[in-house]
């Protein structure tokens, strides 16, 4: 048996559920923390769980350059390794090889690339990323894909999509099934409808356990996102979870429930607390900025995170332009935090029938 997923309630097209996996339940819609090298940033593993998170991403790519899959698994497995007893899914890496790795080659097989850190040499293919993401112990493995860059001509974004279906056939070949554990699809063809229909009709028919939604916030432009997802989402099973790759800020979640998403995962939260910005019900501040500086309300008001709870934005405003470690961790955990209670208060929302309402409930009037 697989992963499995039950839905709760709808409201349009929006919903909520469970994802059962072998390391506990995934509430949808559900953020996921990113924490690519076995660490979410400047957060211990408990104090991201505090935040209300079910579960996190590892990232392929960089844990077979350090410190490799094979040490991790002989260590007990990721879950483990890093302290984290819930569920985790792995981007299988191909995203990172197109952005970061030097002197990559793409050929049927596979890519061959240089990694970024010192420049070894290294090939990940189909089978390679499944066998990584096996000796990870992820709950949840991402077949290999090319990503496809944006923008790219609707010939370019084919070409990149049907090699991406045939590595999805090799990845569902190689994959290792286990009782509580799944693998997901995921739909490429750039911005071209008839792409993303030929795509997903094709990974419906190998069959997978999840079904993702890539190739997205990659510069298209919210619109453009949105437009996509209104032409992808409904060519998806309803009985399974779908997974927006890379979204994304608080309006891209909101509208990409409505459109029936269930999972997210971004970097934004996590880089934008290590810079200095948080996200609040009032909407997003610099904690940088001068104004801070004798400031003693908190970030938010209504946020039960330790950096609103018991600091005040003048002491943040202290910790970030001091370069305090103190400050990273602290603006990290309530971005985090703000991610989790918007998507506790959508699922709410869906479940009382009121989402229509949720922006106005959830979200204050603009402070100065």
């Amino acid at each position: 048996m697989s992963t499995r997923f039950k839905i709760s309630t709808t409201s349009g097209h929006a919903r909520t559920g469970v994802v059962k996996t072998a390391h506990g339940d995934i509430r949808t819609p559900a953020f996921m923390p990113v924490g690519t090298a076995a660490t979410v940033k400047a957060m211990m593993p408990e104090s991201v769980a505090a935040t209300g998170a079910d579960i996190l991403l590892g990232n392929t790519y960089h844990l077979m350059l350090r410190p490799t899959a094979e040490r991790i698994d002989a260590l007990g497995g990721l879950h483990k390794f890093m302290h984290w007893d819930k569920p985790i899914l792995t981007d299988s890496g191909g995203f990172q090889v197109m952005s970061l790795a030097q002197l990559r080659k793409i050929t049927e097989k596979g890519v061959t690339f240089q990694s970024h850190i010192d420049g070894s040499k290294y090939e990940l293919s189909p089978e390679r990323s499944m066998e990584i993401q096996h000796l990870l112990g992820s709950d949840i493995t991402m077949i290999f894909d090319e990503c496809t860059p944006f923008p790219a001509t609707e010939k370019v974004a084919e070409k990149s999509m049907e090699l991406s279906l045939r590595w999805a056939r090799r990845s569902k070949d190689a994959y290792k099934p286990r009782k509580g554990y799944g693998l997901f699809g995921i739909v490429q063809g750039s911005v071209y409808h008839e792409l993303r229909k030929r795509s997903a009709e094709a990974l419906i028919d190998i069959g997978f356990d999840g079904y993702a939604i890539g190739g997205l916030a990659v510069g298209e432009g919210q619109k453009v996102m949105l437009e996509v997802l209104d032409y992808t989402a409904p060519l998806l099973p309803e009985d399974k979870p779908r997974y927006l790759m890379g979204v994304g800020k608080p309006d891209d979640i909101i509208e990409a429930v409505r459109r029936g998403i269930d999972m997210f995962d971004c970097v934004i939260p996590t880089r934008s607390g290590r810079n200095g910005q948080a996200f609040t019900r009032y909407g997003t501040l610099n904690i940088k900025n001068a104004k801070f500086a004798d400031d003693a309300r908190p970030l938010d008001e209504k946020c039960e995170c330790p950096a609103c709870k018991d600091y005040s934005r003048a002491y943040l405003h202290h910790l970030v332009r001091s370069g305090e470690i103190l400050g990273s961790m602290l603006m990290t955990w309530h971005n985090l935090r703000f991610y989790q209670d918007l998507m506790a208060g959508l699922r709410a929302a869906i479940e009382e029938g009121r989402l229509d309402d949720f922006e106005a409930d959830f979200f204050l009037p603009k402070q100065a």
